[in-house]
């Protein structure tokens, strides 16, 4: 995109200025960024890093996670497959100051290793996001293969060019580096608005543009709720202003949220009993998973003795609107092994749902959500876990086991749902296109 105006036209010619990134921020890549790989290839193992190879001391070795090299003494995690060449593809950042601005500089870095060679590295810088005091950002990109099914399938001959203003929507803004190299500079902006050294695992572009802007990020970060900040930041599910006035009680006594989610349905549920979310003793409770799974309980009774009578008209009534407003996606269903992730049918099967795994799907009315669809996944037909997914983003918002915790078979669910999240987006389109 040529450059037109004032900023673009200043963004594009300190990007020009700008020294290559330093020989040194590779070297800290190379050994800081990437894991250290082992494969079991004819018998012997075989180190990636270093090319040592060394016979088990077992004759039939099991198969592990991880491994120590009898040679460089590193941790070595095994290709699970007789893999002996691969690329292995991570994300670092280099933080910088141009002008006023301040520069996220994201660098990709390919390693790639082969058995009985020393690894090779590439890296190339992808991206710069140029962010002024105001906390607007504009980004300067590579260009991208457009037909490849990776987002980020880089271009690395082209340019650094700079992008419109909706870049942000894109997914390729939103890339999260794995490390940031530790020497930063920082505009004085940033330090004033409570930022010092940590990023909290949230893409630093994200984080600056908040901090720069949005007076609320600010204060969870002063006052240390990380996760709250983090939510309120990476989710589009979340509901932070509506419960203000629950969030100053908590800033008010000092309570740090560990789960903002759980304390999230916590809230909803001390709305439902109707009660004062000013006062601390309700809304800073000492143990939240055990208060938020005794509220959950307390209502479902009072649901089923009171009302059951309702409560039967309400399911009959609220089927009819879920199996209207979800009917492109009933049926739906993923398999792997013994598990299987499915659409949840009826309303009754909420209720199973919730009773099964102790959570709040059913009571906190997930299925009246118009832009979530809930699966539930099974293992040999017993539920595991539920997952709630935003259909606008294709995210999956919450994914959670018994008393909501995760399952052992968490990552494995996961993996599932992303590698199938394209049928669901088919859906979408077709019914879009009806």
């Amino acid at each position: 995109m040529t450059p037109k105006t004032i900023i673009e036209k200043q963004i594009t010619a300190l990007s020009a200025s700008l020294a290559p990134v330093p020989v040194q921020v590779a070297a800290w890549a190379e050994k800081s960024i990437f894991l250290k790989w082992g494969v079991l290839s004819r018998g012997k193992f075989h180190c990636l890093d270093c090319c040592h190879a060394w016979k088990p001391q077992c004759t039939t070795p099991e198969c592990q996670d991880y491994i120590k090299c009898s040679a460089c003494r590193g941790k070595l995690k095994m290709q699970p497959y007789n893999k002996t060449h691969f690329t292995e593809i991570e994300y670092s950042a280099v933080l910088d100051t141009a002008g006023d601005f301040q520069l996220v500089r994201i660098i990709c870095s390919h390693k790639q290793m082969k058995k009985g060679f020393a690894p090779t590295y590439f890296h190339k810088e992808v991206m710069q996001h140029w962010i002024n005091p105001k906390g607007e950002v504009r980004t300067m990109s590579l260009s991208v293969n457009v037909f490849s099914q990776a987002y980020d399938q880089w271009k690395y001959y082209s340019p650094l060019e700079i992008r419109p203003k909706d870049f942000q929507k894109c997914a390729k803004y939103r890339i999260a580096p794995y490390r940031v190299y530790p020497k930063l500079k920082i505009i004085s902006s940033l330090r004033r608005n409570g930022f010092k050294t940590s990023l909290h695992n949230i893409a630093p572009q994200m984080l600056f543009s908040a901090l720069l802007k949005d007076s609320l990020a600010e204060t969870l970060l002063k006052s240390s709720q990380i996760s709250m900040l983090t939510y309120y930041l990476t989710s589009s599910e979340q509901h932070l202003k509506q419960n203000w006035q629950a969030v100053k009680t908590c800033l008010k006594n000092k309570y740090i949220i560990s789960d903002y989610k759980i304390w999230e349905d916590y809230i909803s549920l001390l709305r439902w009993f109707k009660k004062d979310l000013s006062c601390a003793l309700y809304v800073c409770p000492d143990n939240l998973r055990e208060t938020h799974d005794r509220l959950v309980v307390k209502k479902r009774a009072i649901q089923r003795r009171k009302y059951l009578i309702e409560m039967r008209s309400e399911i009959l009534e609220a089927q009819s609107v879920y199996a209207e407003e979800k009917k492109d996606f009933l049926g739906l269903c993923f398999s792997e092994k013994n598990l299987t992730v499915s659409v949840i049918e009826t309303v009754q099967d909420f209720i199973e749902e919730g009773d099964n795994l102790h959570h709040c799907v059913f009571t906190n009315e997930y299925y009246k959500k118009k832009n979530s669809l809930i699966l539930s996944a099974k293992v040999d037909s017993q539920s595991v876990e539920t997952i709630e997914l935003s259909l606008k983003n294709m995210e999956i918002i919450q994914c959670r086991g018994l008393k909501n915790n995760a399952s052992k078979h968490h990552k494995q669910i996961l993996n599932l749902m992303s590698r199938n999240l394209y049928q669901i987006k088919e859906r979408i389109k077709k019914r879009t296109v009806s």
